[in-house]
Order: C-alpha cells, then structure tokens, then sequence
C-alpha cells in the first residue's frame, strides 16, 4: 500500500467537482466558507479538493453532519481502511511500552488509510439498510449529501471514496446503531406519563414571545451601542473587558451581565463594534457600520446579530467554573455553532404545549430518572444527538453548555414555550434571510410622538432614529417597555440649547414631531422661559471670565455663597474673572441653577456636544458574488462583469 491510492481518491474527488455548475460549486463554496477561509484560496479545482479532505477542514465539517450522515461516512471509512490494510499490511503493532516513535509511526502508516474504493451496497449492508425501507432511504440521501458536500466522491464505476484520514477522525467514536430517525426529543405519552407541563397549554404563541423578545432586543443593542458611543470600553491587558467595564454596560442597556456578554459578542461579530489600539490600550468602541445600523428599520437592525450568533464559536453566557466572566474575547470553541444547530433542530419537532421549562441557570445535572423512566431534558438532548452526533452529549460539560445555549435561544426570540418560534424555524433553515420574518415580528419605527400637558412624550412603539435624536436632545427618557416616555425639564431644554439648538428651530422641529401637530401649552412655556435665561451670562475660555449685560446679575453671581470656589472677582461691571478652567466654571454655575452659555474668543457661542466615538470601519466582508466567481474561474468558466468585479475585491 502505498500513497498513490490516496492521490486517485483526490483525482476522483475533482473529476466529481468538476462535473458540477458554477452555481452548485458556488453554493459547496458557501456552505463550507468558514473552513475554507482559514487557508489559502484555491486557484484551481485540485487544490480546492485537497483542502475539502485535509484533516483540519475535514474536522470541522464533520461536526456539522447528521447523524446518517456520520454513519455512512464511518462505515464507508472503516471498510475502505479494512481493505487498504489487507490489501498491503502495514507495520505490526508496536509491542506494550514502545517508544513514542514507534507509536507514531504505526499511527501515521500509509496502511491505516482509507484509500480503497467501496460499493454502496457493502455499505448500506454495514448498516443494516440493506433492503428497501426507511433505513435503506436514509442511507442513499446521506451519502448523497456527502457528495454534495465534497465529503465523499463517487468514481467512475459507482464505487465511493472518502477523505484518508476520516478513520484516524471517527474511530474514536461509538456512534451506535443506525437510526433512520431522529428520536422524538418529548417522551410518548403512551410509554410516559405526562408531565404537568405538557398538560397546561400556554397563554402566549411563541410567535408574541418571540415578538416581546426582539422588540426587547433591539431596544437592549441600541442603548448598548449607544454607551459605547459615549465612552468607549477599555479592554484589559490579558484580553476581554474588565469585570467594572461589563457592569457599567449592563446598566446602561439595562441588561443582565450575560446577556451583555452575549450582545457585545455579537455586536463584535457582526462588525458594529471594533477593538481599536490607542497608546492607552485596546478600547472597544461603535464602527462606522453603526451609523447606517441606526437608519435601518428593527428587523433589519437585528438580522446580523442573529446571523452572527449562529456561527459563533462560543457561548458568551457560559463561565466555566474558576473563570472569570468576560466578553469581546475570540472563540476557540468550534462545537458551538454544531450545538447550537442541533438544539434548534430538536425543538423544531416538539408540538406547541409538549415542550418542557428550560433548566434553570446557574446548571445543575438533573438527578437520573428511576429505571425505565425518561425525563424531557435527556430525551431533547437524545434528540440533539441525532442531529450532530459529536457536538452535543460527547462534549465535556454538555448538559451545562446546552442549558446556556437554549437561554440565549429564548433571549434572542429564537424559542419559547420549550419549542421553536417561527423566527427559530427562520434561522434554523437560512441565517441570511431573516429580513423577511423580523419584518412581520416587529412593527415600523415611529416618526412621531403624543407631547402632554404633564410635561411628556410618549410615543407607542419604537421611535426612529431620528425622532429618538430629537427626544433625546431635549428631554430625559424616562421609562421603556412597549411605549418610550421622556420629560422636558429646565435642565433638558438647557441641554438642548447647550447643543446648538436655537429656541424657535426646536419648537419647530418639536411640532412636526407632533402627532397632533401641536405642542401643549406648558411645554410651549418651558421652551419660552428656558430661551429666555438661556446665555444672559458667557463663559469666556481665557482661564476663565463670565460676562452679562445685566450688572444686577454679575452682582449676585460675584456674592454667591455656592459660587466661593471659583474665586469670582470683577474685573468691570458686566464681566467676572474665574479662577476656575470654563469646564469647571460651567459646572458649578449650572449646579447653583444658573444657565451660562460657553462662548469662543471671537464672541460666538460655542456649541457643546456629547462625544461620538467611532472606529475605523472594518475591512470589507466577502460579497455575495464572490463564491460564484471564485466557482466561474476555477472550472474555467467566462464570468460575468458584476462577479468579476466581487473576484477582484476578494
């Protein structure tokens, strides 16, 4: 036995690439992206085949296949390696104690490869799915869909090859045996008393708890992003954000800290925010992307965030126990998005009414079930099972990992009621066409608001950016839920004014903000009075004077008790000098309940903003073309102009 038969298995590999058309080598290239970017890009079809079959991408594929599919790569694996060997028998087993060369070699021998093609029909045989019957026809599509995937290559005369290393990847394995079915992920409820759970049907479809989720999640991601904006968070020196900075956040999206783990995983992922290095360190702060995030309607706001979350390699709200919790730290965890899937999958078969409560957090193993008896926590992870075979149950910590998995399902409107919302069965089936279902979950942003004579605005749903701007320019948000309410104070109307706003473009502009296109009467005064003491006083910068044409004015300011520690002193009748820098000497005259303006040394007023940080805008991602020209040039094909344009931008 030598290499050669193992250079044929390739060859027969790309004649069966070769045989496909661009748009299905484009959808094999999309499907397996994520692998296949952590090597070099093939320039031609022999170089794709070998990076389908080497051990790392192999490894990573072979997580997302069912469990068919597994068994039919197996038992085609062990049959080809059992011929490979006895066709040319390698070295003998080396004897107790041997060296670690010795071990190796013997590993690593060319006669442990599967080289040798196999029929199908020994296969199906190996399987028990030898006659016709569901057995029979779950064994024929899984091995179709190892073709489709480049997994397995059918030769010219109907034999199979696999990839020669799959023996040394699946043998560690007992996958039992073959299952043409995934197992029911409830109990029967001929075998199986029902649980009280399954008895009580719920008062909310999964469609309005998925909707109370996303509307939820969006408002949580903008108040996020919007902090992050504010003040920027700083990372630690060993990596992720510091405990404090985590705190901080959460308060201000007014989250759990896991959950915000989870949004600042999946803001990073879904290129909204960036680590950027400054001589002071690595900060995490908004990306130019941000700005257009904000003018999308919600649904389209929370597409890549769930999108991102369905190939994460991680699970943001799991801690191992003796780690300390963190966030915006890369993903080594590559069995997360093969759970995540197969989670999902075996929810998307319970009925509504027979799933059961989630697990609380913090985890713990459920006591073992009296002989004979099952309990809907192992039968959905049976189920799971099925669906990625080495993703689940044979990964440590398993119960633990799908408990947090399936809390961040809920949390992201993916589940509810222990089964699939119809934006789960949405992700389940396309993580890039969500636009559609978010769109029917949440309802159009709201241009206007109800302005009332208490001094509030409410509006009924989720305002748009640019009315959201407004408000908040000008009043304080004062609660959220499924209405947005804010308040107009002197303070707010001075921090409006502060910022630029002149007193009759705000009242203009807060009256076609109007529903009714009117602004009450109270709020109308507010604006007046507030205008009107509004810069009677200017804070010079030159370190610092006060100036105000009304003498009577600079006299009380100079006498002010509370004003002691600015060292206030006249310098003429209309002007006081400051021992205090403008900043301070703003502060302290607002906190005595004056209302100063801040003017430049030309005799402008100088418009005071709130700080908007942005990073650079990441690299752009790959675009939607560049798989079919990347399949157009590799099997030779003229492309068109608009993908030859996405093969130059790769």
């Amino acid at each position: 036995m030598t290499n050669l038969n193992a250079v044929e298995g390739l060859d027969a590999l790309t004649r069966s690439l070769a045989r496909r058309t661009p748009e299905q080598l484009a959808a094999l290239l999309t499907r397996h992206a994520e692998p296949l970017a952590r090597r070099p890009a093939p320039t031609e079809l022999r170089g794709l085949a070998q990076a389908l079959w080497s051990y790392e991408t192999l490894h990573q594929l072979v997580l997302h296949l069912d469990h068919p599919q597994i068994q039919v790569l197996a038992a085609t694996a062990r049959i080809s390696q059992e011929r490979a060997g006895r066709d040319a028998p390698g070295p003998a087993a080396p004897a107790p104690g041997a060296d670690y060369q010795s071990l190796m070699a013997h590993r690593l021998s060319f006669a442990h490869l599967a080289t040798e093609p196999v029929e199908p029909e020994d296969v199906f045989a190996a399987l028990g799915a030898a006659s016709p019957g569901p057995a029979r026809t779950a064994a024929e599509a899984a091995l179709h869909h190892l073709y489709d995937d480049g997994l397995a290559a059918p030769a010219e005369d109907g034999t199979v090859v696999v990839p020669p290393r799959a023996p040394q990847l699946l043998a560690a394995h007992d996958l039992g045996p073959f299952l043409a079915d995934a197992p029911r992920p409830v109990p029967d409820d001929t075998t199986t008393p029902a649980t009280p759970a399954a008895t009580i049907p719920p008062t909310t479809s999964p469609h309005d708890e998925s909707r109370a989720a996303a509307a939820t999640l969006a408002a949580t991601v903008d108040r996020l992003l919007a902090a992050l904006a504010t003040q920027p968070a700083a990372l630690r020196k060993s990596g992720g954000l510091a405990v404090r900075e985590i705190k901080r956040l959460a308060k201000a999206a007014g989250a759990t800290e896991p959950h915000t783990r989870l949004l600042l995983d999946l803001t990073l992922a879904a290129d909204l925010i960036a680590l950027t290095r400054s001589p002071s360190g690595i900060t995490a702060l908004p990306t130019g992307a941000y700005d257009d995030w904000l003018g999308r309607p919600p649904g389209a706001r929370l597409a890549p965030l769930l999108a991102a979350w369905s190939g994460l390699w991680d699970i943001p709200t799991h801690t191992p126990f003796g780690e300390t919790p963190t966030a915006l730290v890369r993903g080594h965890d590559r069995h997360a998005p093969a759970l995540r899937h197969a989670l999902l999958a075996a929810l998307d078969t319970v009925p509504l009414g027979a799933g059961a409560p989630l697990p609380p957090l913090p985890f713990t193993e459920p006591p073992e079930p009296e002989a004979g008896m099952r309990t809907p926590w192992k039968d959905l992870l049976r189920a799971a099972d099925w669906h990625r075979p080495l993703a689940v149950t044979r990964q440590p910590m398993a119960g633990e990992r799908a408990a947090h998995t399936l809390h961040e399902a809920t949390c992201l409107g993916l589940a509810a009621h222990g089964t699939l919302t119809p934006l789960g069965r949405a992700l389940l089936a396309d993580p890039r066409s969500l636009d559609e279902p978010l769109a029917d979950l949440l309802p159009p942003l709201l241009e206007q608001a109800h302005f009332q004579a208490d001094l509030t605005a409410v509006v009924p749903g989720r305002p748009a950016a640019a009315l959201d701007a407004l408000l908040a320019s000008a009043a304080d948000r004062e609660s959220e839920g499924h209405a947005v309410t804010w308040r107009f104070t002197h303070r707010s109307v001075r921090r409006a004014l502060d910022a630029g706003h002149r007193a009759e473009t705000l009242r203009e502009d807060l009256t076609r903000a109007s529903a009714t296109g009117t602004l009450p009467q109270p709020l109308g005064y507010l604006l007046q009075d507030a205008a009107r003491s509004h810069g009677r006083m200017r804070v010079l910068p030159a370190a610092c004077c006060i100036r105000s044409d009304d003498e009577a004015l600079v006299e009380e300011l100079a006498a002010h008790r509370a004003l002691r520690d600015l060292g206030l002193r006249a310098i003429a009748p209309t002007v006081l000098v400051s021992g205090r820098p403008p900043a301070a000497t703003l502060d302290a005259l607002r906190a005595a309940g004056y209302a100063p303006a801040l003017e430049s040394d030309t005799g402008t007023t100088t418009v005071e903003r709130l700080p908007a940080h942005r990073a650079k805008a990441p690299a752009p991602t790959r675009t939607p073309h560049a798989p079919l020209a990347l399949a157009h040039r590799l099997l030779g094909h003229p492309t068109e102009p608009q993908e030859a344009i996405a093969a130059g931008e790769r």
